[in-house]
């Protein structure tokens, strides 16, 4: 990588000279070997895996849709092995309390007989938190989730007690079986950073998952990076320059999806109630900062705004009664006013 790859048409982002570009160039193999490790388990879900772990290097949460059996669990036990992360599991379910998920204070009695509360802290304290059928716990259950998710802290009794760094929360949702579950609010839909859908894989990796987890021998991954190599890369990822055509695409983008705002298309303000606020758009400028890392870059081009806009957007957007009524899909959407950027 040369520094004439960034150093014009910066609008965002320095990078500290050579020693960042020193950074990025050792980050470079070791991101390709992660994702390669990843996929070696993980089989047919290539983009997906580029997609966790771009929001992964941006510090977000991401939630996953999917039917079951399509590896949403291997994938993040997989990739908490790989970049040495510890790794919970909460099982959503409609009797949930929130203190089985942040944890509860209980009386303990030490060696002499005095009594005290001591906090236990829960399954929500960890550095890769699986959040398995998010929407079928009650709405009070979320709200928990919600405050460690925006502030990355717990309250209990009064106190605060900080979650370990990093922090990252993988939701899984069912996208077909909809009977006994609690839609998410919008609130929480926009504190994941990405929505990420796996499909089905396709034939040939089918295959291989017909042969390798049922032979003799189960592949194994060991650690290539650990918490402090992670977070080193999280905020080199914050200092990537985006140069003024990126940054004026993602406003582009992001405002064309608002139905009140004058650039919207006549599709657009049919469609949609609602549009991606500020928010959205911080999220899709980092994720596409991560991506470019995660591609051996310095600097986000616009076909990282093209790949991430859907994932980071599609959630942010509410479609009216009479366009959800006619099939109108919110992805295609977004893609269609992604593509007009090229």
């Amino acid at each position: 990588m040369s520094e004439q790859q960034y150093s014009s048409g910066v609008s965002a982002g320095t990078l500290r000279g050579e020693a960042d570009v020193a950074e990025a160039d050792r980050l470079a193999p070791v991101l390709h070997h992660v994702r390669q490790a990843i996929g070696s388990i993980v089989l047919g879900q290539d983009s997906v895996i580029e997609q966790v772990l771009v929001t992964i290097l941006s510090g977000g949460h991401a939630l996953l849709m999917g039917a079951p059996g399509l590896g949403k669990t291997l994938l993040v036990n997989t990739a908490s092995q790989v970049l040495g992360l510890e790794a919970t599991r909460i099982q959503f379910t409609p009797d949930l309390m929130p203190s089985d998920i942040t944890g509860a204070e209980i009386l303990d009695q030490d060696a002499d007989g005095r009594r005290a509360f001591r906090f236990l802290p829960g399954p929500i304290f960890g550095q890769l938190v699986l959040a398995d059928e998010i929407n079928r716990a009650s709405p009070r259950t979320q709200s928990a989730l919600l405050q460690a998710m925006a502030e990355r802290r717990v309250t209990q009794g009064g106190k605060d007690y900080a979650l370990p760094r990093p922090f990252h929360v993988l939701a899984t949702q069912n996208p077909i079986e909809q009977e006994g579950t609690y839609p998410l609010p919008e609130a929480q839909l926009d504190r994941f950073m990405l929505q990420i859908s796996l499909g089905f894989p396709n034939r040939d990796a089918e295959r291989q998952m017909l042969l390798q987890p049922t032979g003799a021998t189960t592949p194994t991954v060991s650690a290539l990076m650990n918490a402090e190599s992670l977070l080193a890369a999280q905020n080199l990822v914050r200092r990537l320059p985006v140069g003024d055509q990126i940054v004026d695409a993602i406003l582009s983008l992001t405002r064309s999806l608002r139905p009140e705002d004058p650039s919207a298309s006549p599709e657009v303000r049919e469609a949609g109630s609602y549009g991606p606020g500020p928010r959205a758009a911080q999220a899709l400028m980092i994720a596409t900062r991560a991506r470019a890392l995660l591609d051996g870059r310095l600097a986000p081009s616009l076909d990282d705004v093209v790949a991430l806009a859907s994932p980071v957007l599609s959630h942010r957007i509410g479609l009216g009664f009479g366009a959800r009524a006619a099939g109108t899909d919110s992805e295609a959407l977004i893609r269609k006013q992604a593509q007009a950027l090229l």
